[in-house]
């Protein structure tokens, strides 16, 4: 049987693996050249692919329901990627403002919000706190990859820059990270196992 640290220090390095395709795949411009509806597609099946592995790999599973709570909410720190929206759409317009300002926002309280959580030390006598942001941190995101569809649907080219790096990152990595993770917070919070 796979002890818990070495189940651990796999899916890590699966992890980190995932991301190096990611950053490769935007590095050589796979995926700038990637037209709608692709880059959704390729985030719903990351996500659903992550919540398959939740839910069927029991390992995997015990694995994150193992983990302290601080990690699964300071992940969302990475969420301060939306300074960077509002300096794309500021500098050269290059995101339209009904993306970058709310996402922008958005991102950046929540990522505010999730730093607070995880400074305050052991999260489960917050636990009301910690689902209350977890609500607000998924709103988020999912307001997010809503509106970003929206606009690339009504103008395929306005979204261009999340499809070259830095932000190539966002579908093929990150959001879909977010998303499992906000499932994987409400999930310990409803198991009080947090």
């Amino acid at each position: 049987m796979t002890s818990p640290s070495t189940a651990g220090a796999g899916y890590v390095v699966i992890g980190a693996v995932w991301f190096l395709i990611a950053l490769t795949l935007g590095a050589a411009g796979y995926v700038e050249r990637w037209r709608p509806p692709t880059p959704q597609a390729v985030l719903v099946g990351l996500t659903v692919l992550l919540l398959v592995a939740f839910a069927a790999i029991p390992h995997f599973r015990r694995w994150l329901l193992a983990l302290d709570l601080r990690w699964l909410v300071g992940l969302h720190v990475t969420r301060f990627v939306g300074f960077y929206f509002l300096l794309v759409y500021y500098r050269d317009g290059a995101l339209p403002r009904a993306f970058a300002v709310p996402g922008g926002w958005g991102d950046i309280v929540v990522a505010t919000l999730a730093l607070i959580l995880v400074a305050t030390g052991k999260l489960e006598p917050r636990r009301r706190l910690v689902a209350a942001w977890n609500t607000l941190g998924l709103l988020d995101i999912l307001f997010v990859v809503a509106t970003a569809t929206r606009l690339t649907l009504a103008d395929p080219d306005s979204m261009n820059a999340l499809l070259r790096l830095p932000l190539s990152l966002l579908p093929t990595f990150l959001v879909p990270l977010i998303i499992v993770d906000h499932v994987v917070v409400y999930w310990r919070l409803a198991r009080r196992v947090a």
